[in-house]
């Protein structure tokens, strides 16, 4: 595809990356089948050692699809996937698309609530579920029963010797096995689902436009909403990504890391799409572990890395005090959060490889940027738009409105990975959209070689550890403690995962309290990431003449607070 607006980045690209991507045709599934025909033996899956090639994968892809057929699932119905990264969750994913149905993910960590309001917003009557978490699925309301559950025990993708080692008597096998599995009833065995035999070669498949995911994000208002994402949409981020590195050789041992978890957007395009579009051995982490990271680079050094800064800084820390050499990692990626120059330079040192920053959003598959991989990558910057992606910095106050090279405003995009808007909410698609741009929220700059620097944001989520957290959900959680009258929830910076989630509450009048009890009372409707690291009591909020918090103030007077300004 070819645009007419002047589009500067493309001299900056490095070489070999093409300005424009090929026509986009097929479906998700066509990438895993393209793997297993060019390179059936090899390895497709990791998983604690134990390896799945590509054959072995789409088998398995064939009989989870035909068994979940055999319970009712048909185009365009939705399936709920709320699983850590485990071989099954690629299965699952790739099983469900090629039904032609919709896969919706969803963080396995999240609390029965944020679970519940979820499945309200999409209305899936299927669930693929890790075990831990399938008695939550099962406690919904009667309004909101889902009418089959497949429940995964993903400690039997393991290897046996592992297994039989989380069966040992002493403590640490026990808190490891109770911290992955939980016997469940009244659901079907993922096992069981794999049984019922092989989906017909003659089934069709999903269009090119047909949606494929619905995948979840705070946006721009801060009340979460279901991106619609189609599979043009993914396919092409997929082609993007892959355009972006020739260095890379599809099926010639590229190793991929799934450190980030791929029921988020960036690990899902980064780590899972992008991995089976390279023939690559996809090696699954079901969370971050330096430990287990550096156990894997001795024998299998990542070719290709996405991570978030924290990770990063963990991984080199660890490194260093095991020993463990990190050559051999040639790309890591970073995205979800500033990428500070002072960790760029270690790592690129001690890897040998590159560290470039990236920059995308839910509604974009996700990624729309990305420093170069070559040297003149300018840090500081979020990189230059991919290959046949557009952006323009407008007015924020009249989008319309484009404005030059050097001044400040609102990044706008569009491309063939932009989604074409919320699902089931037409009116908040709306408003996010102008003249055909995509509103990103986000105030930045370009310079003349087409680098994108943000340095504001008109969207006030909070970006921790690279998950987006909105205030407001979080405001409501602590408004629900009976000695809390009000509460204000900013991002203020932190070291080790960009920004920190920190609340100001008014209490009742009279009323002692206890922060660190607030804070517990929040971790019952919260996950982990969303409550309030620190809780500060105030007098009262700064509002505007209408009542409305005003965030910004209460930012600053936090930021003095804390630093003694």
């Amino acid at each position: 595809m070819t645009y007419d607006p002047p589009r500067p980045w493309i001299a900056s690209y490095a070489p070999g990356v093409p300005k424009d991507l090929a026509p986009i045709t097929g479906s998700l599934i066509d990438i895993v089948e393209a793997s297993a025909r060019d390179f059936p033996d090899a390895p497709a899956l990791q998983f604690f050692g134990r390896v799945t090639t590509y054959r072995e994968l789409l088998a398995q892809i064939d009989r989870a699809a035909a068994g979940l057929r055999a319970q009712g699932v048909g185009a365009g119905d939705r399936v709920a996937i709320v699983l850590p990264n485990c071989p099954q969750h690629i299965v699952a994913f790739y099983a469900i698309l090629r039904l032609g149905a919709i896969v919706v993910e969803h963080n396995p960590l999240y609390t029965p609530r944020e679970l519940r309001k979820q499945f309200e917003d999409h209305g899936a009557t299927h669930a693929i579920a890790w075990s831990k978490v399938v008695g939550s699925i099962q406690d919904f309301p009667a309004d909101l029963q889902v009418s089959s559950i497949v429940s995964v025990d993903i400690t039997k993708a393991m290897p046996f010797g592992t297994r039989m080692a989380l069966k040992l008597p002493i403590a640490k096998a026990r808190e490891a096995r109770e911290a992955l599995h939980e016997r469940v009833t009244g659901t079907t065995a993922w096992e069981d689902l794999l049984k019922v035999g092989s989906l017909p070669a003659t089934h069709p498949k999903p269009a090119t436009d047909d949606l494929a995911i619905i995948q979840y994000t705070s946006g721009t208002t801060g009340t979460p909403k279901g991106a619609a994402l189609t599979h043009r949409n993914l396919l092409a981020n997929a082609a993007q990504a892959v355009a972006w590195v020739p260095s890379i050789t599809r099926g010639n041992g590229c190793v991929v890391y799934a450190v980030l978890p791929m029921f988020h957007a960036y690990g899902l395009t980064l780590c899972l799409t992008f991995a089976m579009s390279m023939g690559a051995r996809l090696v699954l982490f079901p969370r971050f572990d330096p430990d287990m990271v550096l156990e894997v680079t001795k024998k299998h050094p990542a070719t290709f890395l996405p991570l978030v800064p924290p990770i990063a800084d963990r991984l080199l820390k660890a490194a260093r005090e095991k020993g463990v050499s990190l050559r051999g990692t040639e790309i890591a990626i970073s995205g979800a959060m500033a990428l500070p120059h002072e960790l760029v330079v270690p790592f690129e040192q001690a890897t040998g490889g590159f560290l470039v920053e990236g920059y995308g959003l839910s509604e974009c598959s996700p990624v729309l940027m990305a420093n170069p991989v070559a040297d003149n990558r300018v840090p500081g910057t979020v990189g230059l738009p991919l290959p046949g992606t557009e952006c323009r910095i407008v007015d924020p106050d009249e989008p319309t409105r484009v404005l030059g090279a050097g001044e400040r405003g609102e990044l706008v995009v569009r491309g063939p990975q932009v989604f074409q808007g919320y699902y089931g909410k037409p009116e908040e698609t709306e408003t996010v959209f102008a003249d055909g741009w995509f509103r990103t929220g986000d105030i930045v700059t370009i310079d003349e070689a087409g680098f994108v620097r943000i340095v504001d944001r008109i969207k006030e989520l909070i970006i921790t550890g690279g998950f987006n957290v909105a205030p407001t959900e979080v405001e409501n959680a602590l408004r629900q403690h009976p000695q809390v009258q009000d509460a204000a929830v900013v991002g203020l910076p932190s070291e080790h995962s960009g920004e920190e989630v920190v609340a100001a509450i008014v209490v009742e009048p009279g009323s002692e309290i206890d922060v660190e009890a607030v804070r517990d009372f929040t971790r019952g409707i919260l996950t982990p990431y969303k409550v309030p690291r620190r809780v500060y009591v105030v007098d009262e909020l700064p509002k505007s003449l209408i009542g409305k918090v005003l965030r910004r103030q209460v930012r600053e007077s936090l930021l003095n607070l804390t630093t003694g300004a």
